[in-house]
């Protein structure tokens, strides 16, 4: 393993800005890793650090296979995970919204230029991301249809999910868009958390990523297989809204079955104690998204459903 600065800021006031990786093998870049780019993505960083241990261990060993680079880069914004603030410390912008970037321009802007230049030439790119709400996922992979986009390829991790979603503007500045434009193979990983760590969803994280790095022939892994990835467009799951604001509580979690009419969550007057809605399934299917904070907007998305095959 060799651990080096991939991009550097220096401070004049505090320790300098320093983004982190770790390598392993040697030769082509077959593989690159990137854990959290917001500063709230705690599961994404711990789910890194426990896959570095397993690379480390298996570079020991010698199972990983010569003529392959392996980078993995924990996070990206270690300056606002230290102060637990989601976006860039000083002016609130995304560094997931500043890709390709650009090395002249704002500091968000420099920063994703100066790590994009590193690791744009990589073979397979994965991210692992988060949702701009807070809730809970079942683990999956995620892909934005650019036209680069290999669907058999995103199910050889074994993800119980390989969800396929339109491009948006916006996306435009992300570091999947951008990895798959510059011809790099890019996936989203997703497992059930964001701001606190899940140990079990990280586990099947590093177990998927190691079953396609051994697919692809880059590593030796043998572990089990994991799922065989059920296919599905974003556009097809159903929303689950809220009509009230008010203090909520679910009462079903991801991977539940629902059926059609049945009691979901419920959204109580923050004032008055009064149950104010309850919020039933408008269809039978499978929660693939629970909102988990406990104050919830109106007309709020708290479920997403994918529709149960008959």
């Amino acid at each position: 393993m060799k651990k080096k600065i991939i991009y550097q800021i220096n401070s004049l006031y505090r320790d300098h800005f320093r983004v982190t990786g770790y390598e392993f093998g040697k030769g082509k870049k077959s593989v690159c890793i990137v854990g959290s780019i917001r500063g709230n993505e705690i599961q994404q960083l711990y789910t890194c650090s426990q896959l570095i241990k397993r690379l480390k261990k298996m570079e020991e060993e010698g199972k990983i296979k010569k003529g392959h680079k392996i980078l993995v880069i924990p996070s990206i914004n270690p300056y606002s995970m230290n102060i637990k603030k989601r976006f860039w410390s000083t002016d609130n912008t995304d560094i997931n919204r500043m890709f390709p970037g650009y090395r002249l321009g704002e500091t968000t802007q420099r920063i994703a230029a100066g790590v994009f230049e590193v690791i744009k030439d990589y073979r397979f790119g994965m991210q692992f991301a988060s949702f701009y709400m807070p809730g809970k996922f079942t683990p999956h992979i995620r892909m934005m249809k650019t036209g680069f986009e290999d669907v058999e390829l995103a199910k050889q991790f074994g993800m119980p999910y390989v969800v396929l979603r339109n491009t948006r503007p916006y996306d435009t500045t992300t570091l999947n868009y951008n990895w798959q434009i510059w011809e790099t193979h890019a996936f989203s990983i997703y497992t059930t958390s964001t701001t606190e760590v899940d140990k079990e969803s990280a586990r099947m994280a590093v177990r998927c990523i190691l079953n396609f790095l051994a697919k692809q022939d880059i590593v030796e892994y043998q572990g089990h297989d994991g799922y065989i990835s059920m296919v599905v467009e974003d556009r097809d799951m159903t929303a689950v809204r809220t009509r009230s604001a008010g203090i909520f509580e679910s009462c079903v979690k991801v991977g539940d079955e629902v059926e059609k009419g049945q009691v979901m969550a419920v959204v109580t007057d923050p004032y008055e104690g009064e149950e104010i809605e309850t919020i039933t399934a408008p269809i039978s299917g499978i929660v693939f998204f629970a909102h988990n904070d406990p104050l919830a907007y109106a007309d709020t998305a708290v479920f997403k459903l994918i529709k149960k095959e008959s």
